[in-house]
């Protein structure tokens, strides 16, 4: 049984990955000398647009209201000399498209997707799971009212990391797993 469980989540994650890798191409263009015209196909309500710097203060946020394609033109005159990232957060990955501005030109250094962790309880059980292709080391916290009762930190030669985390029973309260991976921290709070 837990074996089957650990397949179907694999084969979700999977799934999930293939899915968008069909999707046509998301684009970023150049409108105008300071305007940037930003695509990205198959977006669901609901996802978050957001626009960092280098020192990752968001200069642009904005949730996704309608389902499908998803197009705007920036006004980019404003922005100091730097380094800029556009980042699409959806429901198991996030797509990061990088972009510098100097002297008034915006240029474009590439896409990457990041695949957010699966974190899911049952019972007196933690199941973590995720697909990272670059083999990020995985650093895990688990708190319990408040206080950390186990902490590792995961390194994985395989492209899908699964692990279980079993809680005591006798301990019931308040949970919480903090995630830290690929310079990102995810949070989850549960009750047990």
């Amino acid at each position: 049984m837990k074996n089957l469980k650990k397949c179907l989540v694999v084969v979700m994650m999977l799934g999930t990955l293939i899915n968008y890798a069909n999707d046509k191409k998301n684009t970023t263009y150049v409108v105008e000398g300071k305007k940037v015209k930003v695509e990205f196909n198959a977006v669901k309500k609901g996802n978050k647009l957001t626009i960092r710097d280098s020192y990752d203060v968001i200069i642009f946020s904005q949730e996704i209201e309608n389902s499908g394609n998803y197009s705007k033109i920036f006004n980019l005159s404003n922005l100091l000399k730097g380094d800029y990232t556009a980042e699409l957060e959806k429901d198991f990955e996030i797509v990061i498209k990088n972009f510098s501005v100097l002297e008034g030109k915006v240029s474009f250094n590439g896409e990457k997707r990041v695949f957010k962790p699966v974190i899911r309880t049952e019972k007196n059980k933690v199941l973590i799971s995720k697909i990272d292709f670059n083999k990020e080391p995985l650093k895990v916290a688990l708190y319990f009212n408040g206080e950390v009762i186990y902490s590792e930190t995961v390194k994985d030669n395989s492209n899908v990391l699964n692990r279980v985390y079993k809680l005591s029973k006798e301990e019931r309260g308040n949970y919480t797993v903090v995630i830290n991976t690929n310079d990102r921290n995810y949070v989850q709070n549960f009750n047990f």
